[in-house]
């Protein structure tokens, strides 16, 4: 067997509760870990989408400075309910949706973070290439998907660790770049290019809160292990500003790069992201260290998608086979398969990147925002932190196998936003009447809660406190 993650070896630890005695850990390891995790390249593509797509870049980095915020509000809520509970985001959910139900939003999950790690490997494969002087883009995108293997086998902890890395490495990058930007062109000139308009600036926002409400549903994965007298209001603001000061600082750089002039280099940054960076970097060897920056950033996002990855399709299986465990050879399997599925889309993907992201973080905020809803309101409105853990496994206990009144509340919620939808292949009649701002994922998220919290409050039976497995369910009444 495997030794534990707290003793320093590959993590054994999958779906089950984490025990009390190898809780370790302080919330400083979520900032350094979010905030790692979001200063990379994705982040600053992201951004860039917002001015790509009609923004000003004043009011694009506005409006993604309040998307950040309100989405990053939600996502750490989620955080802080891991030193409580020491389960991953997703078992958790079925107190929500049943053990069996849980399946429905999970199988969504997986397609999330397949699709994260695969554009996310593109541009990390492009910037070891560039290390490498090669030309063939599988090469790269094969490195960085072994190394992501390694990471994701070896689990939480070292997770963390290349979060840490990944934060000072950033600063230190990114800061560099930002001097350089400021060097080599007139800053100044890309802000009022353009006058406000709703849509674009509603653009903005909805790319900012899609970009931090993605990472809900695994985002407990990473606070599991930190002791559970670990304080809720901490574990909030450590993930909270992690995530938000890394991705703001991220996409405001995305916003500026993609609002110079083509004469400028602007349209060098919209075909060629990775080698802009290099060359805003000077070229040569201070050249190469951006790309590995790139990499290590890209490096700590990607662990956290592939272990969120295998952690879902665990969950999935576990749920109908009613396992908590698996073995060392079985977390290999699973991660493979996952990473082998991401590197082959990458190797393949579509040259139109940046219209196929803006696109896919957008459907992504249509599918998760109910989910979140749901899963929060329920947690700290209805159950009130009060959550009987070993009937999470148990599909004939408390929370059942189908929840159908969560399950009902989330297609409602995913079904009522089709209206608002702002996309390339569909634009929803409301979203036309608004001149196209997409108004989605702030439907989603208040309908699902508005119709969800009173059926859940009619039909819930919580228990009267928390129930964790060394205690007996008969020594919990049902509230």
């Amino acid at each position: 067997m495997a030794t534990t993650e707290a003793g320093g070896g590959i993590e054994r630890r999958t779906i089950d509760v984490i025990p009390a005695a190898e809780r370790h850990g302080t919330t400083r390891s979520q900032f350094t870990l979010w905030f790692g995790a979001n200063m990379q390249i994705t982040a600053i593509v992201d951004g860039s989408l917002a001015v790509v797509f009609g923004a000003d870049a004043l009011w694009a980095i506005i409006g993604l400075l309040i998307g950040n915020v309100f989405g990053g509000a939600v996502m750490a809520l989620h955080s802080a309910q891991g030193p409580k509970l020491g389960l991953p985001q997703m078992i958790s959910s079925r107190a929500q949706f049943g053990v069996y139900g849980a399946a429905l939003p999970l199988v969504l999950v997986v397609v999330m973070y397949i699709g994260f790690a695969a554009t996310g490997t593109v541009l990390a494969g492009q910037a070891i290439n560039n290390v490498l002087h090669v030309d063939a883009p599988a090469v790269g995108i094969l490195i960085f998907g072994g190394l992501t293997a390694l990471a994701t086998t070896v689990g939480y902890k070292l997770i963390h660790v290349v979060g840490r890395v990944a934060t000072v490495v950033g600063i230190i990058g990114f800061t560099y770049l930002a001097f350089r930007l400021i060097a080599d062109y007139d800053v100044s000139a890309v802000f009022g290019v353009r006058g406000f308009e709703v849509a674009t600036f509603l653009l903005a926002v909805a790319l900012g809160a899609g970009w931090q409400l993605t990472f809900g549903p695994y985002v407990a994965d990473y606070s599991r292990y930190l002791p559970a007298e670990t304080s809720e209001r901490a574990t909030f603001w450590s993930t909270f500003l992690g995530s938000v000061l890394g991705s703001q600082w991220a996409m405001t750089l995305g916003v500026v790069v993609a609002a110079l002039p083509v004469s400028a280099g602007g349209a060098d940054f919209l075909t060629n992201q990775v080698g802009f960076m290099g060359d805003l970097a000077g070229g040569g060897a201070v050249a190469l260290l951006i790309y590995l920056v790139i990499v290590v950033g890209k490096l700590a996002v990607n662990s956290l998608n592939a272990y969120g990855g295998f952690m879902t399709m665990l969950t999935v299986v576990s749920g109908f086979a009613r396992i908590r465990e698996v073995s060392a050879v079985a977390r290999v399997l699973y991660i493979s398969l996952f990473l082998g599925t991401s590197v082959v889309i990458a190797i393949f993907a579509s040259a139109d990147f940046l219209d196929n992201f803006k696109n896919f973080v957008l459907v992504l905020l249509m599918v998760f925002t109910p989910w979140s809803a749901i899963n929060l309101t329920d947690y700290y409105l209805v159950s009130k932190e009060r959550v009987d853990v070993p009937a999470l496994y148990d599909p004939a206990g408390r929370y059942g196998a189908w929840n159908l009144a969560a399950l009902g509340c989330y297609v409602l919620g995913v079904v009522a936003q089709i209206p608002f939808l702002a996309q390339k292949l569909y634009t929803g009649p409301i979203t036309e009447a608004l001149g196209g701002a997409d108004l989605s994922w702030i439907v989603g998220l208040v309908l699902t809660a508005a119709v969800y919290y009173p059926l859940a409050k009619r039909t819930s039976k919580p228990p009267s406190a928390m129930i964790l497995p060394e205690q007996s369910p008969a020594s919990a009444r049902v509230g």
